[in-house]
């Protein structure tokens, strides 16, 4: 069985395997969710898909770990924790990408920014473009469901532990099926 169809049996088991009519973070519409937090609440499946990672980024001279929040915290912690390195969260403030509760980057920091799932990558670029603007490095992207298909190439360095083709829809080409069953938005992009 191949990692990904692994990845994909613990989702279902947990009940992280989302089906119905969900707004993504990204705006996107799709019929699938993968409610990451369900299934990163097992320690067991936290810490074997932040060792994924890890195993990827080992040999990188790695000083910092950074995620998105909300969805990365947990994953990014769990990295940062085996890495026995510092880890820090950007969250959204007023809409844009921001470094808040004292956290910082020095100039010339190796970072690795880590996510739970991308579809379009926008979160992940915003957190890059923090990285950049403090004068960091960014040496590699960890990602544990990429749902793009592998369409959202952010880093030449990216490792996913799955990469799968979710399909997702504009706004305006959400197909009649979908339309008709009430829409949730459970990500965490509008959080206060």
């Amino acid at each position: 069985m191949s990692i990904s169809d692994q990845v994909l049996d613990i989702f279902r088991e947990t009940g992280a395997l989302l089906q119905g009519h969900f707004i993504l973070t990204s705006g996107r519409h799709s019929g699938t969710y993968f409610q990451c937090a369900k299934v990163l609440q097992h320690p067991e499946h936290l810490q074997r898909f932040a060792n994924e990672i890890v195993d990827h980024f080992r040999d990188l001279a790695v000083d910092l770990v950074i995620s998105p929040a909300v969805g990365g915290i947990v994953l990014g912690s769990e990295v940062g924790r085996q890495l026995n390195i510092q880890t820090i969260f950007a969250e959204r403030e007023q809409g844009a990408m921001t470094l808040r509760r004292g956290f910082e980057i020095q100039t010339g920091n190796n970072v690795l920014v880590v996510e739970d799932v991308v579809t379009t990558g926008g979160s992940v670029q915003d957190v890059m473009n923090v990285v950049t603007k403090a004068g960091a490095n960014i040496v590699g992207v960890g990602v544990l469901v990429d749902r793009s298909g592998g369409a959202a190439k952010l880093h030449n360095n990216q490792f996913c532990v799955t990469e799968l083709e979710a399909i997702s829809y504009g706004a305006d080409e959400v197909p009649e099926e979908l339309a008709s069953i009430p829409v949730l938005k459970p990500g965490s992009r509008s959080l206060k």
